[in-house]
């Protein structure tokens, strides 16, 4: 195939931890990604190019083979799923903890809880699985503000250093899942492109290993 390798790439703190490892592997941008409002760059690879979008849509491109492989948060894949995607590396960076989170001293009465989150689905099923019933309110940012404002009782919410958590009178409570970046690649692709795509999962492999190994 002439056509190139696309892998779509997360925008933000992962897509700033990314680069290096794709340095490392032979897969730098040809610019300055920060200093651009290009979406889509050229690499020194001269068969890979990267496109970079925002997390929730990097599983919808790859799912659909707009791109063939990506790298996205494993928190988007548990609320949104992973249908037609493989997940053949933990690339071990943005690290970050998925939690359930409250007023210091929280303490519940009474078996319904109001929760707001824009984790809804994982949300639903954390709570469901404990046997409480939870009212789940969808919101897209500003969490710790929710339980202030009287609007929810509890947040699920992406808790890196809980700095945020502290100053708005907040603490961490449960965790439901330990969130890293992972690499994932459409299934279709896997098997029309497979030379191609295993090249670079096993070239991010070693560099990940030589991390292991240096550290």
């Amino acid at each position: 195939m002439n056509e190139k390798l696309t892998i779509a790439l997360t925008k933000g703190r992962i897509l700033k931890e990314t680069l290096p490892l794709l340095a490392r592997a032979g897969i730098a941008p040809l610019e300055d990604v920060s200093s651009s409002r290009k979406l889509v760059f050229a690499t020194t690879h001269d068969d890979v190019q990267l496109v970079i979008i925002r997390g929730t849509d990097v599983p919808t491109y790859v799912r659909h083979g707009a791109a063939d492989m990506g790298v996205v948060g494993k928190d988007i894949l548990l609320e949104h799923g992973a249908q037609g995607l493989y997940e053949p590396l933990d690339l071990g960076i943005a690290r970050c903890r998925l939690m359930t989170a409250g007023p210091v001293g929280w303490q519940g009465s009474g078996a319904r809880i109001r929760v707001a989150t824009k984790f809804v689905n994982i949300a639903r099923s954390h709570f469901a699985r404990q046997g409480v019933h939870a009212e789940i309110i969808k919101l897209y940012g500003a969490m710790e503000l929710a339980p202030m404002m009287d609007l929810a009782d509890l947040i699920v919410d992406i808790v890196d250093t809980g700095n945020t958590l502290r100053a708005n009178g907040m603490e961490p409570l449960e965790e439901i899942a330990a969130v890293s970046s992972r690499l994932v690649v459409n299934k279709a692709a896997m098997r029309s492109r497979y030379r191609s795509i295993q090249r670079v999962v096993d070239d991010l492999a070693a560099v990940l290993e030589a991390g292991d190994a240096a550290a």
